[in-house]
């Protein structure tokens, strides 16, 4: 039987430090351990009436306990099909690229999901990020912090 398609509004939020290092985490799929894990920008699914802007905010409190005023730019929109954890999306996405000072991570609001599939987090040079193997969402992270860094 084929899966329902979820249709959902994605707000990923850059985060560069002051040695134009990036925030990342690294999570996989719990329903399908055999695809690995990746690496991806802090950022979540909008609410129901909520702003891709204002889910940005949320979603950035919550998984790293960083509040942010200013969320800088929209750098990046994509269109993305996926699934994880049973479900299949239908994904539109804005990345916001926010500039900050290096800082402890707060996990105090992880959901549930977050706490199950999040293994660890890493503010990355962006020259490791590019020589690394690993998977990394969005593709192309790289180049497009160099454009803009």
């Amino acid at each position: 039987m084929d899966a329902a398609i979820a249709k959902r509004r994605r707000a990923g939020v850059i985060l560069l430090d002051q040695q134009r290092r990036v925030l990342l985490f690294r999570g996989g799929d719990p329903a399908r351990p055999e695809r690995g894990t990746w690496w991806f920008t802090p950022g979540g699914g909008a609410d129901p009436g909520e702003t891709l802007e204002a889910a940005a905010r949320r979603e950035l409190f919550e998984e790293t306990g960083l509040r942010c005023a200013d969320l800088g730019p929209v750098v990046l929109q994509r269109q993305v099909a996926f699934q994880f954890d049973g479900e299949v999306y239908d994904q539109d996405e804005v990345y916001y690229l926010v500039r900050t000072q290096a800082f402890d991570i707060d996990e105090a609001g992880w959901t549930e999901v977050e706490r199950r599939t999040t293994q660890e987090h890493r503010w990355w040079r962006l020259d490791d990020l590019a020589a690394t193997a690993d998977e990394v969402y969005p593709p192309a992270l790289v180049d497009l912090l160099r454009a803009v860094a």
